[in-house]
């Protein structure tokens, strides 16, 4: 059962402040029930007062949750009106009504636009020429219509004549695929539900192949095949990954003559293939089983395999192998391995390979034309940017698509002709309430960590607001897991406060994979507290070096950033004036043991198999949630989702109500649930925004700038 005190607040949520009167009404905040269980393994006992909050369909856990939310809701009440200026400011700045740039697939030209007023994409294709009448494949404003929550792309089959559409309206990445006669307009009967979303078109133009994942683990672990016209639940089985550490993929070749079924963890991964052509006779061949240590990707094109790959390779290599035997015995290099560049991808062309590389965590693109091993490289100027292949489906082509932005650059579309070295800018991302880039700066810093080692940091500032003299509020932003490098983007919601003063900071840590693939190694498993110490630094360089307040900093993560928001706030709460904890991973112990939630033996080799005595100490000595003790923590804002299927709600939930009981301090500490969404938060490009208005409020409340 619930204190009373959350009782009260459920029933009188409108106590409300206008400006000028008191800031926060004198309200009890929620208290969860302690209802003590006792996890015990190595003979080491753990205590957990609130384990009783993963029971999703309990009534008092509900309760709980929309009494956080409503205890919020009447804390920031005073504020609301500050929430909603954020929130126009930031739908200002968005271009409402706008198109993509189309790509050409075959005879037509596929692009999205969007309505002014409108959340959601409308798909659309012209046939021939961008002069030719539309064609809409499907609306998401008419399909997502009074749905809490929508999500959806399309998938158009080899012949273009039908497309698969993939929704979901959960949040929960659980998928229904539905099928669109394209000639004549109308829905198909077919309908596969409770699947990923991933979709493979056999050349047929009849089969498709979709993955599946157990309900849950939500690990993907099978493949099956559906032919239109047949009753989903008579789909075939075509592949079961039985190792429970494996996640299962699907794509088709760059050739279009094969399907790929790729299973993977963190450190290593294994490739099938089959025929597109023949999808009712499949043949599974492995290129080569999964071994320890050693990712392998595989693409086929011009009668070969091409194996991206980290075998005697930290910072990967690309190889060609014979399409008879792709076996790794005939690997043969083509961009070999070098201890001072990531190999990040590629793209494969008629004339010519395309590498995406990565010095010291800054990007380049490299042409090599396949007849003579002439090289071409394109060069940016900005001291931290993001630049990353866009779609290519044309491999005839010599002209690549790609894609660059930073910091104060706004996404920027390039078709880039190989043959000439020359570019052309197809398309800039317009941002409307007079932002002019030219007043925005950003710089790059090489951190020293504790350990000696290098950490990049971008920054952002307002070049008329900034000072370097220790007075400016901040923001720093960290992810570093799973080899997931943090890239400088631009995001024109950070307007807001770079034009209040803010220094807007992204620490480049370890455990992402800025730096290479050692990088990564340096920051997982028995290695993870680097992540968290090398934030902590970076954090420590913006105090030190006056180009942040020492009594202004806050930070940012989600995910697997949400547990370096926790680490850090347990291991360095002084140096934060707040934290903002979006779907934060907290209880790393309890989960990393319990093989039923979804998607842990997957992870095992991410953070550590707890079953084992030494990873199992080495986790428990950063959990943040084992690691919360009575001490002083700084204002905190922690969000998730009622149908979050990677950070499952409860672990928020539970780190939010020890911290409530043990802390020492009378700082903020605020829970919010979206409680019909899940990882990604809201769904809509407008109510997403309503999510960061509240994350912005929640700072500049603090700070006495809610003006």
């Amino acid at each position: 059962m619930l204190k009373k005190s959350i009782l009260l607040i459920i029933l009188i949520p409108g106590l409300a402040c206008k400006p000028g009167e008191v800031k926060y009404p004198d309200v009890m905040p929620p208290a969860a029930e302690k209802r003590p269980v006792s996890l015990t393994i190595h003979g080491d006992t753990r205590v957990d007062d609130y384990f009783w909050l993963n029971q999703r369909e309990d009534t008092s856990v509900l309760d709980y949750l929309k009494a956080e939310n409503d205890y919020l809701d009447t804390m920031l009440a005073h504020a609301w009106y500050m929430q909603d200026k954020l929130y126009e400011e930031m739908k200002g700045r968005i271009k409402e009504r706008d198109n993509s740039v189309p790509i050409k697939i075959d005879n037509y030209y596929y692009y999205t636009r969007y309505l002014e007023g409108y959340d959601y994409p409308i798909y659309c294709r012209k046939h021939l020429t961008l002069d030719a009448p539309e064609e809409i494949l499907a609306d998401g404003n008419q399909l997502g219509k009074g749905k809490r929550f929508f999500s959806f792309f399309t998938e158009i089959s080899p012949s273009h004549d039908i497309a698969c559409l993939v929704m979901d309206t959960i949040g929960r990445r659980f998928y229904t695929i539905y099928f669109k006669d394209l000639v004549s307009g109308k829905m198909l009967p077919d309908h596969i539900p409770a699947v990923t979303g991933e979709i493979v078109w056999a050349n047929d133009n009849k089969t498709i192949f979709y993955t599946r994942q157990d309900p849950e683990t939500l690990r993907s672990d099978r493949v099956f095949r559906h032919k239109i016209g047949v009753d989903s639940e008579q789909d075939d089985i075509i592949y079961t990954e039985m190792d429970s550490t494996l996640d299962t993929w699907i794509f088709k070749s760059r050739s279009k003559k094969l399907v790929f079924i790729t299973s993977g963890r963190t450190d290593a991964s294994e490739t099938r293939y089959f025929s597109a052509d023949n999808p009712g006779n499949i043949s599974l061949r492995l290129i080569e089983p999964v071994q320890e240590n050693v990712e392998y990707y595989a693409e086929h094109f011009r009668d070969r395999f091409f194996i991206y790959t980290n075998l005697d390779a930290k910072n990967y290599r690309l190889a060609e192998a014979p399409e008879n035997n792709p076996g790794k015995e005939n690997w043969k290099d083509i961009v070999p391995h070098r201890d001072s560049i990531l190999l990040k991808g590629n793209e494969l062309f008629k004339n010519y390979l395309v590498v995406q590389e990565e010095k010291e965590g800054l990007a380049r693109i490299r042409t090599i034309r396949w007849d003579d091993k002439l090289e071409s490289s394109i060069a940016f100027a900005e001291p931290a940017y993001v630049v990353y292949l866009d779609q290519n489906p044309d491999p005839e082509t010599d002209s690549l698509r790609y894609n660059y932005q930073s910091l104060t650059s706004p996404v920027s579309v390039f078709d880039y002709h190989m043959a000439d070295h020359t570019r052309s800018l197809l398309k800039q991302q317009e941002i409307l309430g007079g932002f002019r880039p030219s007043d925005y700066r950003s710089e790059r810093y090489m951190v020293t960590a504790r350990d000696g080692a290098r950490i990049p940091m971008s920054i952002v500032y307002r070049a008329d607001l900034f000072k370097r003299d220790g007075s400016n509020p901040g923001l720093i932003y960290g992810y570093g897991s799973y080899g997931s490098s943090s890239y400088p983007y631009f995001n024109s919601n950070l307007v807001s406060l770079l034009d209040r003063g803010f220094v807007y900071a992204l620490a480049h840590v370890r455990g992402g994979q800025e730096m290479g693939g050692q990088w990564y190694e340096d920051g997982k498993m028995m290695m993870k507290k680097n992540t968290f110490t090398d934030f902590i630094d970076c954090s420590q360089f913006l105090l030190d070096s006056q180009l942040v307040d020492r009594a202004k900093l806050f930070a940012k993560g989600g995910s697997a950033g949400g547990l370096l928001m926790g680490a850090v706030t347990n291991m360095a709460p002084e140096l934060y004036k707040g934290i903002i904890a979006n779907v934060p991973f907290v209880d790393v112990v309890t989960t990393m043991l319990d093989e039923s939630i979804p998607l842990t033996t997957f992870e095992w080799l991410e953070w550590g198999n707890p079953n084992i005595p030494e990873q199992y100490e080495y986790m428990l000595s950063y959990s943040p949630y084992d690691n919360v003790e009575p001490k002083d923590y700084p204002n905190i804002l922690v969000t998730t989702g009622l149908h979050d299927s990677q950070v499952q709600y409860w672990e928020p939930a539970k780190w939010v109500a020890k911290l409530r009981a043990v802390k020492t301090d009378n700082n903020l500490l605020y829970l919010h649930t979206n409680m019909s969404a899940g990882h990604g938060g809201a769904s809509g490009r407008f109510l997403r925004l309503k999510e960061v208005a509240l994350e912005y409020t929640f700072i500049l409340d603090i700070l006495d700038l809610n003006e």
